[in-house]
């Protein structure tokens, strides 16, 4: 039987750490020893609220944000521009990556995830080239209609590709059903660089200086925190709720 001696830690724990300045408790010695020897013997526990704690303090700042994302909603949500997955979804996340960012392709499979198990959940695809031309090239290919068409495949394909370059643009390309010398056509589409220009100046109005970097609600979240990200969405929806009208929470 697994003993209950964590929950009582972290309880002990979130207790110190709301007491602030109120006159302590008389303490418990054997309670102490109990929790003391638990915590020595499974030190990950201790972790987990450390993790925890650090994802509460990012929310936090990322909350500051808000009055940022709630000036540019418009364009961080609705440009039709964009790859969208589940367009009819009730709540937004928003994701500039770069195809050769090591982190965007670190989160990647955990963003995928999240789409595929929440329909309730638009998922936004910003392309934010940042790593040079191979990224150029892949951002504007993954705009035209061909590669919008294969979105979350193509998504994968390259993000899952640790050594991407020219030639791997077009093999993943292939694999995914689309001519790759058709798609370079395409993506020489003056519509698409301006696009792209968009995204970057709302990156640095955003103060965004680099990849990955999620909005999810009023959260603006960098890095590749996708715990950060799920418990942000769960606050937006928890949120909605209580405020099913729409009124400011």
């Amino acid at each position: 039987m697994k003993p209950i001696v964590p929950a009582a830690a972290l309880a002990l724990v979130a207790a110190m750490a709301l007491a602030g300045c109120q006159k302590p408790a008389a303490a418990d010695p054997a309670f102490g020893a109990k929790v003391r020897a638990y915590l020595l013997e499974h030190p990950e526990v201790i972790e987990e609220a450390v993790a925890k704690l650090r994802q509460n303090q990012m929310l936090e700042a990322a909350k500051a944000t808000a009055s940022s994302v709630q000036k540019f909603r418009s364009q961080l949500e609705n440009d039709p521009r964009d790859l969208v997955i589940n367009p009819k979804g009730e709540f937004t996340v928003v994701e500039f990556f770069d195809y050769r960012c090591g982190y965007c392709k670190l989160v990647a499979p955990e963003v995928v995830k999240l789409v595929k198990e929440n329909p309730d959940v638009r998922f936004v695809f910003k392309e934010f080239p940042i790593f040079g031309e191979v990224s150029d090239t892949a951002a504007k290919m993954a705009l035209t209609p061909q590669g919008k068409a294969k979105g979350l495949d193509l998504y994968q394909a390259w993000m899952g590709d640790r050594g991407l370059d020219e030639a791997a643009l077009d093999r993943h390309l292939a694999e995914v059903g689309l001519d790759p010398a058709a798609v370079r056509k395409a993506s020489d589409d003056p519509a698409i660089a301006s696009q792209l220009q968009d995204v970057r100046l709302l990156a640095r109005n955003l103060g965004l200086e680099g990849t990955p970097a999620f909005i999810v609600g009023d959260y603006l979240i960098p890095g590749a925190d996708i715990g950060a990200v799920r418990q942000a969405l769960a606050k937006t929806r928890a949120a909605a709720m209580k405020h099913p009208s729409g009124a400011p929470t």
